[in-house]
């Protein structure tokens, strides 16, 4: 069976000590998805709903109002029946479906996190659920049935470390390390590569909103190599969700400064980037490619890391390779504007063609 990894260790040069002072948050991006977090909709949702039954109480509206307040209560989760479904993951008859149904709701219902999170035997009975198939790993016999139950257990804990009430206390728990040994299989197949996707939607939900404690936390385990790995191999989705924590991770000071630290991380990550700019030269996907420019300009912002660039940045990002997959995305044609003008000055007319 595999175990799970140790929360500490977690560096590209191995065995060495590092000290992480507490940083400032770096300033917001929102290139994770191409919409806002799903908890915000649903939240807005919520309180509209709740508005508007309160204004008809005032009022003493009738008719379609009325119908209108009942038709939107009655699409909310019932609070009774959700706390059955808490109460049904601890039967292991009944969990199964109490895990497809809660992931399901997940979404509708925005106080599910701290339920899920305080409720007795929840957060332990979704945990069993993951560690049951560490088995099925090496060598790969998830099946697609196995694959989905654990990633409706997944989803629930994506809504645990995205919500503001839980996070902290997810982190203390240190539930991210029983996701890396998913994060850590190499299959193509797809329940795994299904399962490594959803995984790294955990932890992107945690790096989404900035907050220098998760980035600590990060360092302080294998999510860099673990990542970059992904970026290699990974399917496009699953390439662009790790690139964007790979992005998250540099935007944090702390982050950069761990990163550029020793040549032997910067050249793991500069390598992989370059590897993936060589491989997107084709038929670059967008938002892949925003995140590669992203992480490269960001690293021009560190001195030694900017010198390093001036001798490795790929030559697709200084011609005109990627002219018209930028044509519709004119702050990805900025950033590549401004890598340039930090490291090949003398290419910037390049990327000024891209810009008109």
């Amino acid at each position: 069976m595999m175990g799970v990894p140790p929360a500490t260790g977690g560096s590209l040069a191995s065995g060495e000590a590092r000290s992480l002072p507490s940083p400032s948050s770096s300033s917001f991006s929102s290139s994770f998805a191409s919409s806002a977090s799903a908890s915000e909709p649903a939240a807005a949702s919520s309180a509209a709903s709740a508005s508007g039954q309160q204004g008809a109480a005032a009022s003493q509206t009738t008719g379609g109002q009325s119908s209108l307040s009942a038709s939107v209560a009655s699409s909310l989760p019932d609070k009774d029946h959700v706390c059955q479904l808490l109460l049904d993951l601890c039967v292991l008859e009944k969990r199964e479906a109490a895990l497809a149904d809660l992931s399901k709701r997940r979404e509708q219902y925005p106080d599910l996190a701290p339920l899920l999170w305080h409720s007795f035997g929840t957060i332990a009975a979704i945990l069993q659920e993951i560690i049951a198939i560490y088995p099925c790993l090496s060598p790969p016999t998830l099946t697609a049935a196995a694959s989905n139950r654990v990633c409706n257990s997944l989803a629930l804990l994506q809504c645990v470390a995205s919500h503001p009430d839980t996070r902290q206390a997810f982190l203390n728990a240190h539930i991210p390390l029983f996701l890396y040994p998913f994060l850590n299989t190499v299959s193509k197949t797809r329940p795994l590569e299904y399962l490594r996707l959803t995984s790294l939607g955990v932890v992107g939900a945690l790096v989404k909103i900035d907050d220098a404690e998760v980035i600590n936390f990060l360092l302080q385990t294998e999510i860099i190599p673990l990542c970059l790995r992904i970026m290699e191999t990974g399917s496009e989705l699953s390439k662009t969700v790790a690139t964007f924590i790979v992005q998250k991770v540099l935007l944090d000071d702390v982050g950069l400064s761990y990163i550029c630290a020793t040549a032997e991380r910067f050249y793991a990550v500069s390598t992989v980037l370059c590897n993936m700019v060589s491989s997107l030269a084709e038929c670059p996907p967008a938002r892949l490619l925003k995140h590669v420019i992203r992480c490269y300009l960001r690293l021009t912002d560190n001195d030694r890391a900017r010198e390093a660039l001036k001798q490795c940045l790929p030559d697709a990002l200084k011609d005109a390779t990627f002219h018209a997959a930028l044509q519709d995305e004119p702050l990805t044609k900025k950033w590549l504007l401004q890598l340039l003008q930090a490291v090949a000055p003398s290419e910037v007319h390049n990327a000024a063609a891209v810009q008109s």
